[in-house]
């Protein structure tokens, strides 16, 4: 069976492949976005970054900030709760030559929920929607013609389970009232974080009342096939990947050869080396020498899902603590053949 795959608009983004690679707080940096890149992600989404980190010179800045010409179209995502902050870093993502600006409104972890961040922001509908207004009229205010870069909005639900989807009504529809471009709905209360199945037929609900706007999809989206289903099923305009992504950033490769009826391309360990290698390198560039390979053993534990041993392989990545480490761990467990 063949599934149309449809572009879609995120403002004056026109985006080929309606599957996008989402924000993932310690794994969508620079590195992996351009592995992911070379397997056709079409669009990505950087790292949350706090806004008044974002306004301070300095390593960590720098490194979230690490963009290349083949890292495009991208969006920057911002986390705070002071509109008048936010804007001030939305201005500086749009001076630093990002696509887009994301507003992060659905982070479930316990910091940022006690500093009235991310999801906290569902228990005050109104300053979410504050800070939306605020930080389209900064990147039209520093754009300097039109169309300005899109400013769009990541959601959960709702806050607690026990609650109704007003708060989230109020969001998104004050969100594209003050001129955002689109909203990712992830399909879980904040206080569900991810655990249990995600409410597709939510996704549905949303696509349904607002048809003439870009809604992003997310939510239990851990292989190719689910995420064409999820397309087909909701109706969302795109599909945003996280976790289906980390370790395989054939994923998006797969649902172009997956929707087009073909069976989706397995990587060989010759293959999977490459990219290891490749990633390796691009890890220790932005990092160093001596946390690069810190920083790439959660990455190989990742990868080890695909190895024919995934559980010796993740032994292996762990022990990892030297660049010398990470090669022999490559020589030994990724040889095609005997």
């Amino acid at each position: 069976m063949t599934v149309e795959l449809r572009p879609f608009h995120i403002g004056r983004i026109r985006i080929d492949l309606p599957f996008t690679l989402a924000p993932m707080a310690g794994y969508s940096d620079h590195p992996y976005r351009l592995i992911c890149r070379q397997f056709g992600a079409p669009y990505c989404t950087t790292e949350m970054m706090l806004d008044r980190l974002l306004l301070t010179k300095g390593r960590m800045r720098n490194r979230l900030l690490k963009l290349s010409e083949e890292d495009h179209p991208i969006a920057g995502q911002l986390i705070g709760n002071d509109p008048a902050v936010m804007a001030e870093a939305a201005k500086e993502l749009c001076r630093m030559g990002f696509d887009a600006v994301d507003l992060n409104f659905a982070c479930p972890v316990r910091k940022a929920l006690s500093r009235r961040r991310g999801g906290h922001l569902l228990t005050e509908p109104d300053q979410a929607v504050r800070i939306t207004r605020a930080v389209v009229a900064s990147v039209r205010e520093v754009w300097p013609g039109p169309p300005a870069p899109p400013v769009t909005v990541k959601l959960r639900q709702k806050f607690d389970q026990a609650d109704g989807e007003d708060a989230f009504w109020r969001i998104a529809e004050g969100a594209f009232e003050a001129g955002a471009a689109a909203v990712c709905v992830h399909a879980r209360s904040v206080e569900r974080k991810y655990a249990g199945p995600a409410d597709w037929e939510f996704l549905a609900a949303v696509k349904r009342r607002v048809p003439d706007m870009t809604i992003i999809g997310s939510g239990d989206v851990l292989t190719p096939a689910q995420g064409l289903r999820m397309l087909a099923e909701t109706g969302v305009d795109a599909v945003a990947v996280a976790r289906g992504a980390l370790g395989n950033p054939w994923f998006f490769q797969q649902v172009r050869e997956l929707a087009a009826g073909r069976e989706p391309h397995q990587p060989s360990l010759a293959e999977q080396r490459d990219v290891l290698t490749r990633h390796f390198a691009g890890a220790c560039e932005l990092y160093g020498p001596e946390k690069g390979p810190r920083i790439m053993r959660k990455f190989g534990i990742k990868y080890a899902r695909m190895h024919p041993h995934p559980k010796q392989m993740r032994i292996a990545f762990v022990a990892v603590k030297r660049p010398e480490h990470w090669q022999a761990v490559l020589d030994e467990h990724y040889r095609d053949g005997p």
